[in-house]
């Protein structure tokens, strides 16, 4: 695979989407083209829009027979890679729940990249890596103003006395895809959330494109005993994936 040297690959000045394929299906496609597209219009990148077409061509031509799968694509202005991965997510990893820690990074809630996602992506993996070596499965990013917005590679979601809260949009993070479904079949408060905060909440569920729903098992020391409506908003969301 021949890679043409670019603003992508030399300023990070590229975009990418990782899409989650369900017995061959990739799940919520148009979101996914929608968030991209818009992503190159906002940036101002000299990139062709991604068309549904391409996916499906690149899909047809790389068939197999796994329940899941994962599609990456990545688009800069010379190029654009269409690649398979393995889906390494087991169950194991929802029956424990992902364990929390907070990072030192902090979001930079007045870049527009926060809101992309683009081949920016250093702090991310660094932390992510960072975390792992500590025990923990996936860093919580606070914002300039000491704000939760989000995680490494997730959504953040608190729930106290049943109501279900998230960081609005404006603390700094991704508008992830799972996330707008959660927000679109469920009562959500968006607000600005502290630290002290998600301390106090009941239960953490994280989301993303790939885990679906995830529950959270602790943040650093506080262990949480309830996971029950994360995981029954897992259980709709399977089912939701078994009629796509």
């Amino acid at each position: 695979m021949l890679i043409e040297l670019d603003e992508g690959y030399s300023f990070g000045l590229g975009l990418f989407e990782t899409i989650l394929l369900y017995k061959g299906k990739p799940v919520f496609l148009d979101e996914h083209l929608v968030r991209i597209n818009k992503a190159i219009i906002d940036l101002g990148l000299n990139i062709d829009k991604l068309e549904k077409d391409e996916v499906f061509q690149y899909l047809n031509k790389n068939k197999n027979t796994l329940e899941y799968d994962v599609l990456k694509i990545v688009l800069s202005e010379k190029n654009r890679l269409f690649l398979k991965r393995e889906y390494t997510y087991t169950e194991k990893d929802y029956q424990k729940g992902f364990s929390l820690n907070i990072s030192k990074v902090r979001r930079n809630e007045n870049s527009i990249f926060t809101f992309h996602k683009t081949l920016n992506y250093g702090d991310n993996i660094l932390e992510k890596r960072k975390s792992k070596k500590l025990g923990y499965d996936e860093p919580i990013f606070l914002n300039s103003k000491n704000q939760i917005t989000e995680g490494a590679t997730s959504n953040i979601f608190m729930v106290v006395e049943d109501k279900i809260y998230t960081p609005k949009l404006s603390c700094g993070l991704l508008n992830g895809i799972v996330r707008q479904y959660i927000i679109s079949n469920y009562d959500v408060i968006e607000s600005g959330i502290d630290l002290e905060f998600l301390n106090n909440t009941d239960e953490i569920f994280l989301t993303n494109s790939l885990f679906g729903i995830m529950s959270v098992s602790n943040l650093e020391k506080k262990i949480f005993k309830s996971q029950k409506l994360g995981k029954n908003i897992l259980q709709n969301y399977k089912k939701y994936l078994g009629n796509i």
